[in-house]
């Protein structure tokens, strides 16, 4: 148990460094613009047929829950907004780090991983390149830039999911299950999904970059750091999914009492 802490303690503070030498070439050295295009691409069309599947049914099942708990109370006109409301604060973007950090993370930190052992990083240092710079900026960057856009096609399928399942299950039309949406997901709750989309998006990046380029031992190492990488995403965006919701709440109650 105190060994298990010890290790958790080291891979934070390990990963806080990481982090602060990345940003520290984030401001004092030229973005490889074309690499960091290159990653958004990949990054994108890697996991977009996945969450779009995702998001539709995501919103068909916030529908039919929405759905058996509101119909006695005869407001099926509200499902729509509701669903949406939840998908947007909520589900979409926790889903959407679940599904990067289960392709784009664990792809990552092998890739990262595979460098490392094969004494890539080594020969990009000795051509006077720096690591930071050439490979591990554009892989952070790519990541969350790519999940607002991932989560803006999430949410357009979960609608399109909800739109079915309403029609289907509660005998909504389209108009109906639309018209308010706009009056119940307001902009803190827009606000509330992109804070949360960002802060998984960074944690995420953070630890499967750091996993990666930190392997050692050979091709066991490339494993295990694909399963550490794995195993410390799921609980950290749990964590930071309870923090995030904790601070929205705060922002959001301050909002309505202005």
């Amino acid at each position: 148990m105190i060994s298990a802490m010890k290790e958790a303690l080291n891979d934070v503070g390990g990963c806080l460094l990481f982090i602060r030498e990345v940003t520290r070439t984030a401001f004092r050295a030229k973005l490889a613009r074309h690499e960091i295009f290159v990653q958004i691409w990949r990054v994108t069309t890697q996991s977009l047929s996945t969450t779009a599947l995702a998001g539709f049914f995501v919103g068909a099942v916030m529908t039919i829950q929405f759905a058996m708990q509101i119909k006695a109370y005869g407001a099926l006109g509200y499902l729509g907004g509701l669903a949406t409301s939840g998908t947007v604060r909520e589900v979409g973007p926790l889903l959407i780090a679940f599904m990067l950090s289960g392709k784009v993370g664990a792809f990552t930190s092998a890739e990262l991983g595979t460098m490392r052992v094969t004494e890539q990083i080594d020969a990009i240092r000795c051509l006077g390149a720096d690591p930071y710079q050439e490979i591990i900026l554009p892989r952070i960057i790519a990541i969350i830039v790519s999940s607002f856009f991932l989560l803006l096609a999430g949410l357009f399928m979960s609608i399109a999911g909800g739109l079915v399942m309403g029609a289907a299950f509660a005998s909504i039309n389209p108009q109906e299950y639309l018209r308010h949406v706009p009056t119940i997901v307001s902009l803190p709750s827009i606000a509330s999904g992109l804070f949360k989309c960002f802060v998984f998006a960074v944690l995420l990046a953070s630890i499967c970059t750091y996993k990666g380029f930190n392997t050692s031992g050979g091709a066991k190492g490339v494993g295990r750091s694909v399963v550490s990488t794995a195993v410390t995403t799921m609980v950290g965006l749990v964590i930071a999914d309870w923090l995030t919701s904790q601070i929205s709440e705060a922002f959001l109650a301050m909002f309505l009492n202005s």
